[in-house]
Order: structure tokens, then sequence, then C-alpha cells
């Protein structure tokens, strides 16, 4: 049967309803006389019943008209509708009895319909009418399902998000799933029916994969035990089984849940960790009614900061970058979210101190958070009085100005590339926090130090760089099959970071807690699956060498720090070895030495200042091996 484009016309509709409210008062009469009764009965019942047949067919009618029953569209019913088709009922019954009470008082004694008659009535035009519609739908969603063979879907999760997810795919005829069964950590809902679908014990996923033939995998858990929802993710890799995800119900359109934005999962998605409990009371306390610096607003850190500070009641937040394409588009995003929001935009550079006091004596900021910075290891390799005048004489004009204008704390974003550094970029952020540190007690202003590895998606990143090789057909490049990195998501970098700021007391470096390293290898192999491609055939992964300056793993700790817990478990506190005049005067020199562009000297004094700064596949070994 194929139901028309169109919408069935209004006035069959309404003459099918009449018809089965006729239907429906029979039934009643024939339920009351338990399915049969004398000729005697009936011929009686209905000398009674003919006197008020026209004023039941009249009200049913007007309820109809009045409460618009006829114009909804039957092909689409839902439960709305069904509350309409009780209340529809139920008004008829009480008009009835409202004109049963007028004509046993005032005409003949008798009541419209027994009362019976007239409860029976309502609980069968009820559902009789609602049936119909059901019927209706049914034939209409039969009729435009896509035919042919459909992928056999399993859904991760047997909660709110699951049920939705399922219900979102039997709705869409145009949808080529077919839900097979519901996976979940639960074992208490295992064996369970759930809409007709059978639940399963997340450790059954393999069985049912090979005996169901399981096409995809949808993750539909909003905030799963990540240790299980890795193992699902791991099995369905192995097993070459699509994997997608339902994203956060705040993403839903209009609140309303559609197939379309099933989307195959991101390799971000694998990566991410369980959500991060904040103190959001003691950030806001740190933050409502200040003003709050950000430097590097434009970038991948810096304008996460922006969107992080922007929830907490800043009086205004001051967004500085030279970066001028990047910082419009990023407003442009902002303003286009929310309207009056306090920021002001400031396009300069970190490393002019003039332009950097005329923004301090304009704004007085009270809270900075420096995240502008050189950041990539080739190039800072190649160009080191860069990596000088920014991250060094960058974060000593910000050193200096916050102590000069009274700021409550300076947070500095660091790396772990810091730690025993390999290269110029972070040896370079190394000697930016030695000079953090030394001044931390020169004035009110409170200095700290936030450390933390690669940030998935951020610009420059690996993620990026794969996504765009895997978008030209390959080769993927992995510079050694055994590098391996931490990851972080850029909010969870951002929250921590803004809770870091909360605990310290000025002075301190904190370290965050990056999980477990991933090989590199790995993450471009996971990579070209989820592109729906195959290693070595569809694509390559090229091994081209450690790039200057790259070491195969990344620190966190130097070998004579340690660590001490803090108030937050992901956050922990390095003790570091003390640095005093001495350090400052040689950092002094080396910002002197940006005149002469002599990359040796420089980098010699570098490794003077940083006496763990030991080169890796750099020409730069050679100032090593005295």
């Amino acid at each position: 049967m194929q139901f028309p484009e169109k919408n069935f016309p209004r006035w069959p509709i309404v003459i099918i309803d009449l018809v089965i409210a006729a239907i429906s008062l029979v039934f009643a009469y024939l339920i009351r006389f338990d399915l049969h009764a004398d000729r005697e009965i009936i011929i009686e019942e209905w000398k009674i019943l003919s006197k008020s047949i026209a004023v039941y067919f009249l009200i049913k009618l007007t309820v109809y008209l009045y409460l618009k029953i006829h114009k909804h569209v039957l092909r689409h019913t839902t439960m709305i509708d069904v509350r309409s088709l009780f209340f529809n009922s139920l008004f008829a019954s009480i008009l009835f009895l409202i004109f049963g009470f007028i004509r046993y008082h005032f005409f003949d004694g008798y009541f419209l319909f027994p009362t019976t008659v007239l409860v029976l009535e309502f609980i069968l035009s009820f559902i009789l009418t609602a049936a119909f519609r059901f019927v209706i739908k049914f034939l209409y969603v039969e009729s435009t399902k896509i035919k042919g063979e459909k992928k056999r879907v399993l859904i991760y999760g047997a909660g709110i998000s699951g049920l939705v997810t399922k219900r979102t795919i039997e709705k869409d005829t145009l949808s080529d799933y077919k839900v097979i069964g519901f996976i979940d950590d639960n074992k208490k809902l295992s064996g369970n029916i759930l809409e007709g679908i059978k639940i399963f014990h997340t450790s059954k996923l393999e069985q049912l994969i090979d005996t169901e033939k399981i096409a995809i995998v949808i993750l539909a858990i909003q905030n799963p035990d990540i240790e299980n929802r890795q193992k699902v993710v791991d099995l369905c890799f192995n097993k070459n089984i699509e994997l997608h995800k339902v994203p956060s119900p705040k993403s839903w359109i209009n609140g309303e849940f559609s197939t379309k934005q099933i989307k195959a999962i991101k390799i971000e998605d694998l990566l991410g960790r369980a959500s991060i409990q904040l103190d959001v009371n003691k950030i806001k306390n740190e933050l409502s009614e200040k003003i709050v610096l950000v430097t590097g607003a434009a970038g991948s850190i810096g304008s996460g900061m922006v969107q992080q500070i922007l929830k907490f009641n800043p009086q205004k937040v001051i967004l500085l970058d030279n970066a001028e394409s990047a910082m419009y588009d990023f407003v442009n995003d902002l303003r286009s979210a929310a309207s009056n929001l306090p920021i002001e935009v400031v396009i300069g550079d970190v490393r002019h101190y003039d332009r950097m006091k005329r923004l301090f004596e304009a704004f007085k900021p009270s809270y900075i958070l420096h995240a502008a910075a050189y950041k990539h290891v080739p190039l800072m390799e190649d160009n080191p009085s860069e990596a000088i005048l920014t991250n060094v004489k960058g974060t000593k004009n910000l050193v200096d100005l916050a102590i000069e204008y009274g700021a409550e704390k300076f947070v500095m974003i660091s790396t772990d590339k810091a730690v025993n550094p390999t290269n110029v970029m972070g040896a370079s952020k190394r000697i930016a926090e030695i000079y953090a540190q030394n001044k931390n007690k020169l004035g009110k202003t409170k200095f700290i130090t936030t450390r933390f590895g690669n940030v998935l998606g951020s610009n420059g990143s690996v993620i990026p760089l794969f996504k765009k090789q895997i978008e030209q057909g390959g080769p993927i490049t992995v510079t050694d099959e055994r590098i391996t990195r931490f990851f972080m998501t850029i909010p969870e970098a951002c929250q921590l970071v803004l809770q870091a700021s909360t605990i310290g007391n000025g002075g301190d470096i904190f370290v965050f807690d990056m999980g477990k390293s991933v090989k590199i290898i790995d993450l471009a192999k996971k990579m070209i699956k989820l592109s729906g491609l195959e290693e070595g055939k569809d694509i390559e992964i090229k091994i081209t060498g450690l790039r200057p300056g790259e070491k195969l793993y990344e620190e966190l700790l130097n070998d004579s720090e340690k660590t001490l817990p803090t108030q937050h478990p992901k956050i922990l506190k390095a003790k570091v070895q003390e640095t005093g005049e001495n350090e400052l005067k040689l950092i002094a020199e080396l910002i002197d030495l940006f005149e002469s562009q002599e990359n040796i000297k420089i980098v010699a004094k570098m490794k003077e200042i940083v006496p763990e700064y030991i080169s890796n596949n750099s020409i730069y070994e050679q100032l090593d091996k005295h």
C-alpha cells in the first residue's frame, strides 16, 4: 500500500470518527445486555435512544470540530494526539451527562443513555479512535520504509538517551538502520525487554557481533564508564564495526533528536576521559567582577579560556592577540552566541613592552592568564631568537607589569616539553617558568604555572594534520613508531587551569593528570579506520624519522622534582629546585643576545640557564659534548 504524499482530506476523517462513535455506542449497548437481548428489550431501548441519537451525533461532531481532532495528521500520530483524543471523548461524555440531566428533569424523565452505556461508550470511543490513527500511522511507516537489507545496529546504553535513539531510528522512515538490541554495563538490566528490544550485558558484545551480524554500534551513554567504553571501542575496531555517537542532549535541535545527528565517532571522543568535577564556587569567587587579561586569546587554549571565564561573571575580559584574522573570527563567534559580552579586544604583541604597558595602564587587570607563546618545536629549533623574544621576553614583560600594577594572580600556561627539555621551544618555556617563579615574592602578585601535554584538536596538533593527510589520500606521516604523547581536550585543559589558579599560593608549578600516554602510530591507525579506510590498501603510514628537537616520550616532571597532592585529584603540585638572582642575570643576558641573531650563542646561554636542557636530533647537540 502506497500512501499519497499529501495528507488525507479532513472530511473523510470526520465521517470515519462518527462511524467509530456509532460502533462504540452499539457495542456499549451489546456489552450492557451481555451480547444478547430479547426483541422486546431492544424495541423499548430504541424508543428511548431514538429521541437522543441525533443529539449524540451532533455533540460528537461539535466536539470534533471544536477541538480540531480532524486536523491532526494521522500518519504522524503521537502520544500528544492520544491525549487530545482522550479529552475529546471525555468532553463529549460530560456533555452527554449534562444533556441527559436536562432531558430527565425537563422532558420525558429519561437520561440520554444509561450510566453503564455512557461509561462503556467513553472507553470504546477513545480506544477505537486512537487505534484507527495508529493503524494509519503503522501502514504509512511500513509503506515508506526503505526496502531491502538494513544495517543491523546495537545501541550501547539502555537509559533515556539509548531509548530516544531507538525511537528516533524507528520513526525515521528513511533510515537504513535496524535496531537488534541494547548493550549496557548494568548487569541488572541484562535480559530485560525495552520496547520490544532485548537488553544484553556489555560482555556479550563480541558474541552479538558474530551471531547477529552487527554492522554498527551506536554509543548512546552520555556519561559512560571510561574503561568499559574503551573496551567496547577496541572490540569494535578489532571487528571492523562502525562506531557512531549520539550527541549531548544540549545539542539536539530544538530539543529534539534526529538520526541525522548520529555521527561517526571522532578520534577526540576516544581519547577523552571522565568529565572533570570543578569547584565552581571557588572559581566564581576568584573571577567574579574581576578584570581578566587573556593573552593569546585567539589561539586554541586562549579562546577556550575566554569561553570558560565568561561563565563566571567577570567585570571585563581583555582578549589580547596579534593574530588579527583569528581574533576577528573568534569574536564574531562569541558575539553571535551571546550579545553584550563584557569583552574588550586588543590587537597587540606581548613582545612590545610599551604596548603592554599602555594596556595595563588602561585596564589594570587583576587576573592574568598568559597563553601567548610560540609552540611548534621544529620551527623554534630553526628560529631560537624568536622563541626567546616571545616566550621569554614576552613573559618577562607581562610579569614585570603585573607586579608594577598590582595584579592579584598571574597564571602561566606552560608545557610538558619544559621538563628535561630537548629542544629550544621547551627550554624557552622552562626559562619563562623560572623568571615567573623568581618574581613571585617581589609584590602582591601570585605567580602560578600550569603544565600539560598536547591538546586535542588545537592549532597545529597532530590530529588536524592527520585529518588533512587522510583527506588528501595520504600518506599519514609519523616520525617514529615508538613515539608517544599525552593528550587532553581543550575544555579539560582550560578547566584545570582555572581550578589550579584557585589552589595556587604563588610560586607554584602544577602538573595535570594527563592519563595514559598514547602511541602516535596507534592514533593514526584509529583515524584511518574511523574514516572508513583500510591501512595499507587505501592509505599508507609513512615513518619519516624524528624531527630536530623531538623526543620519543614526553615527561611532566623533572627527575629532581617531586609531586604533592592538591585539593583536586587531577592536579599535582611540583616541588621544583630553587633558582635565584644568578638565573635572573642570565635571563637578562639571554634577551640581550636577541640582537646578535647568533643561534649558537643564544642556545648556549639557554643551556647555561637550564642545565638539564640536552638537545636531541639537533644541530645544537654539539653544545652538549664538552
